[in-house]
C-alpha cells in the first residue's frame, strides 16, 4: 500500500491529502453538528417538559389550597357549627344544610362530593348519595387519619347514582367555635377524572404523557386508568430516586428508552411525572440529520471540485515542466515554457527557462570550442607535416657531414633533427616536462649554431616536475618570440632564463628575456590580439608576430581553461616576461 501510494503523481496526492485535509474536517463538523443538535432537542424537549409539569404543579397546588381553604369556610360557617351541635335537627335544617353543601360542590368543577358527620350520633350529610357504602364509610378510608389534623386520602372508588366514581379526599376535623371540642368531621373529595383529563389536556410532547403520584409513589392519576393504585416502579423499572423537588432522568425499559421528568407539589407531596420516548424528539435528530447529511454533501462535492481546480491550476504549469524535461534532448532545440504566475512555480519556471537558455548557450560554446581546437591541431598537424620531409633529409644531410667531419654541421643537423622528431611526436598531444625541456634545448643548440655569441640561455626546472606531463610546443614559440622580438634586436649579448615552479596543484612556467622589451601600449595592443575571439564564420586578423602567441594561447585555453592563457609584462629598454600556468594532469 506504501509504495503504491507513494508511487502516484503529485497531483494525485496533493488532491488525495487536500481533499483528506477539507473532507475530514467537514465529517467532523457534520458529527458534531448533529450532535449539538440532537442535544439541543433534548435539552428542548425537557425544557418544554419541566415547563408544563410547572404549570401542572401551581394548577394542582391552586385545587389544593383552595379546597383547605374551603375546608377552613365550612369549619367556620355557623350554619355547620349549628347543625353539629344540634342534637335535634329536623329534616328542615338537614335539608337546608345538603342544599348548601352541594351548592358549594357545584361551583367547583373539581369537587366531586362534601361530607360533613357530626360527632353526636346525627347523620352524615352530604352532597352526593353513595350506593355501595353509607356516608360513615368515607371517614375509614385511611387508617392513618388523625382526627384532631387534617389528611388527603390515596385514590379510591365508590358507586354513586352517576356511575364509580373515583376520588381523593381530604380530610379534618371540626371543631366548636366556642368550646374548641371537636364536634364532627369533614371530608372534601376531588374528582380524579377531572384531575386526568387536565393531565391529559396538558400532556408533553408526541406522545408524552404526565402520571399523578401519592405520597407513596402510587399512581392516581394520568392518561390510562390501566396503571392505576400501582406503584410507579412497576410501570417504570429501576426509574431511581426522586428525592430532589424537581428534575429529569432517564429510564430503559424492554421496549424503548424514555426521558422521566417530575415535579413534587409540596402542599401535598405528590409528585407529577411526566414521560417522554426518546424516539418523539430523535425523530427531529432524523429530520436534521438528513438536513445535515445533504449540507456536508454539497460542502463536499464543494469542496472535491475547489481542490481539483485548485490543484489542476497549481500543479498544471509544474505537469508541463515534467513533460518538458522527459521530452528534453540535447540534439534537439529546448522548448521554451510560458510563464503564468509569478508565484513559486512561475519562478521556478523561469529558472527552468533560464536554465535553457545557459544550456543552449554552452552547447553553442563547446561546439565552437571543438571547432577551433580541430582548427588549431590541424594547424599543427599542417605545422608538422612539413618538417616531417625535412627530417629524412636532413638525417641524411647529418650522416653525410659526419662521413666529411664537419662536427658543428652534423651537431646543428642532429639537433634539428631531434626538434622535428619532438614535433612530430606521433601525433599525440602531450609530452612529459623533461620531453618539452630536450625540445627547448634542441632549438637553443641550433640558434646558438645560428647566431654565436648573441644570446645566453638558462633553463630552472624542479626534479620532481621533470615526470609531469603537459602539453607539447608551448616552451619552444616562447623562447623563439622572445629571441626575434627581444634579443636579435638589442646591441651586444642578451638573456633568455626559462623558470619553472608548483604549488602542488599546477605548474608554473615563465619566459624572461632583457631584449628590447615594449612600451605599456604595445603590451595591451598584443595581449589583446593574443586573446583575440575568433569569429566563427570570419578568420580574424592576425598580425605576423603576435600569431605564434596567439596559437599557444588558444591551445592552453582550448584544453585547460581561460585561466591557463599567457600573461605577458614588459618595460621599453629592459625586457619582457611571458607566462602561463597549468594544472596537474591525472594518471
Amino acid at each position: 500500500m506504501g509504495k503504491k501510494y507513494f508511487g502516484r503523481t503529485l497531483k494525485q496526492k496533493l488532491s488525495f491529502m487536500t481533499l483528506v485535509s477539507v473532507l475530514v474536517p467537514l465529517l467532523f463538523l457534520g458529527l458534531f453538528s448533529y450532535k449539538i443538535a440532537s442535544n439541543l432537542t433534548e435539552e428542548k424537549a425537557i425544557m418544554s417538559g419541566m415547563n408544563t409539569l410547572w404549570q401542572l404543579n401551581a394548577y394542582l397546588e391552586f385545587i389544593i389550597q383552595d379546597v383547605e381553604n374551603m375546608s377552613v369556610f365550612l369549619i367556620g360557617n355557623d350554619e355547620v357549627q349549628s347543625y353539629l351541635q344540634n342534637r335535634e335537627a329536623g329534616l328542615l335544617e338537614k335539608g337546608s344544610m345538603s342544599g348548601f353543601l352541594t351548592n358549594l360542590a357545584f361551583s367547583k368543577d373539581y369537587i366531586a362530593n362534601i361530607t360533613i358527620k357530626p360527632l353526636n350520633g346525627g347523620a352524615a350529610i352530604s352532597d352526593t348519595t353513595f350506593m355501595k357504602s353509607g356516608s360513615a364509610d368515607i371517614f375509614e378510608r385511611i387508617p392513618e387519619y388523625d382526627k384532631e389534623s387534617k389528611a388527603w386520602s390515596s385514590l379510591y372508588e365508590d358507586m354513586t347514582p352517576m356511575g364509580h366514581q373515583r376520588m381523593i379526599t381530604l380530610y379534618r376535623p371540626i371543631r366548636s367555635i366556642s368550646r374548641y371540642k371537636n364536634t364532627g368531621q369533614l371530608a372534601i373529595s376531588l374528582d380524579q377524572k377531572f384531575i386526568s383529563n387536565h393531565l391529559h389536556k396538558t400532556g408533553l410532547e408526541g406522545n408524552g404523557f404526565v402520571l399523578l403520584l401519592d405520597n407513596e409513589n402510587r399512581i392516581i392519576a394520568g392518561s390510562s386508568d390501566k396503571w392505576l393504585h400501582k406503584n410507579i416502579d412497576e410501570y417504570l423499572p429501576n426509574i431511581g430516586d426522586m428525592k430532589e423537588q424537581s428534575g429529569f432522568l432517564k429510564s430503559d425499559t424492554r421496549d424503548e428508552q424514555k426521558t422521566i421528568l417530575f415535579s413534587t407539589v409540596s402542599s401535598v407531596n405528590w409528585k407529577l411525572v411526566g414521560v417522554i420516548p426518546v424516539k418523539e424528539y430523535s425523530a427531529q435528530n432524523r429530520y436534521f440529520l438528513i438536513l445535515t447529511t445533504m449540507a456536508v454533501g454539497f460542502a463536499m462535492l464543494l469542496g472535491l471540485g475547489l481542490v481539483l481546480f485548485l490543484t489542476h491550476k497549481v500543479i498544471g504549469p509544474l505537469t508541463e515542466l515534467t513533460r518538458a524535461l522527459r521530452k528534453s534532448n540535447p540534439d534537439e532545440q529546448i522548448s521554451i515554457l510560458p510563464v503564468r504566475a509569478n508565484d513559486e512555480v512561475g519562478q521556478l519556471i523561469m529558472s527552468y527557462n533560464k536554465l535553457n537558455n545557459r544550456i543552449r548557450n554552452l552547447m553553442e560554446h563547446v561546439k565552437l570550442n571543438e571547432s577551433l581546437k580541430k582548427e588549431m591541431d590541424l594547424l599543427a598537424l599542417q605545422a608538422q607535416i612539413n618538417p616531417h620531409f625535412l627530417y629524412n633529409t636532413l638525417s641524411s644531410v647529418q650522416w653525410m657531414a659526419l662521413m666529411n667531419k664537419d662536427t658543428k654541421t652534423a651537431e646543428m643537423v642532429g639537433s634539428l633533427s631531434d626538434f622535428l622528431r619532438f614535433s612530430l611526436n606521433k601525433g599525440e598531444e602531450f609530452c612529459a616536462v623533461s620531453q618539452e625541456i630536450s625540445h627547448v634545448d634542441n632549438y637553443v643548440t641550433i640558434q646558438k649554431i645560428r647566431y654565436p655569441d648573441k644570446f645566453d640561455f638558462k633553463i630552472s626546472v624542479p626534479p620532481e616536475l621533470l615526470t609531469k606531463e603537459m602539453l607539447k610546443l608551448l616552451l619552444q614559440p616562447l623562447i623563439e618570440n622572445a629571441m626575434l622580438h627581444g634579443i636579435l634586436k638589442k646591441q651586444g649579448k642578451g638573456k633568455i632564463i626559462v623558470l619553472a615552479e608548483s604549488n602542488g596543484k599546477q605548474m608554473k612556467f615563465t619566459v624572461l628575456d632583457n631584449g628590447i622589451g615594449m612600451s605599456e601600449a604595445k603590451v595591451k595592443k598584443l595581449q589583446e590580439e593574443v586573446t583575440f575571439e575568433q569569429d566563427s564564420k570570419k578568420q580574424a586578423v592576425v598580425k605576423k608576430g603576435s600569431y605564434g602567441l596567439r596559437n599557444v594561447h588558444k591551445r592552453l585555453v582550448l584544453h585547460y581553461g581561460d585561466p591557463a592563457g599567457l600573461h605577458i609584462t614588459s618595460k621599453e629598454g629592459e625586457g619582457t616576461k611571458v607566462s602561463f600556468t597549468v594544472p596537474f594532469l591525472e594518471e
